[in-house]
């Protein structure tokens, strides 16, 4: 069963042999993944190694990987888009998410260790 591409999307595939770079090009343009290995290795050839390699890396490095889940809806892929176009404000969000938690753990271990707790504690286990 062969699962339908994005809408407006050319990914790296995340089961590609090098980089997916090869298998998403063929998931995108709808084509046998034998055929873009097989040009991709002519060009490789043909141009030498170092013009059709560093585009081979150019083309990985701008490609954004597959998702691992396939959105099923605008809602879903603009999610995705946001956090693997913008990497500062997907760590952003992560860095302000540990924050909240190392807050909310500095205010239990101040309850926790304070003069009142140990009184609390005494008093509710008699």
């Amino acid at each position: 069963m062969r699962i339908p591409k994005l809408n407006n999307g050319l990914y790296r595939s995340r089961d590609g042999v090098i980089l997916g770079v090869c298998k998403g090009l063929a998931e995108y343009f709808d084509l046998k993944v034998f055929w873009v290995r097989a040009l991709s290795l002519v060009a490789f050839i043909f141009t030498g190694f170092w013009p059709a390699g560093i585009l081979y890396l150019i083309m990985a490095l701008i490609m954004k990987p597959a998702p691992v889940i396939r959105p099923l809806d605008e809602a879903e892929e603009e999610f995705y888009h946001s956090y693997a176009d913008s990497r500062s404000m997907a760590l952003g969000r992560v860095k302000r998410t540990y924050e909240n938690l190392e807050r909310r753990l500095r205010r239990l271990e101040d309850s926790v260790t304070s003069r009142d707790f140990h009184w609390d504690r005494r008093a509710g286990s008699r």
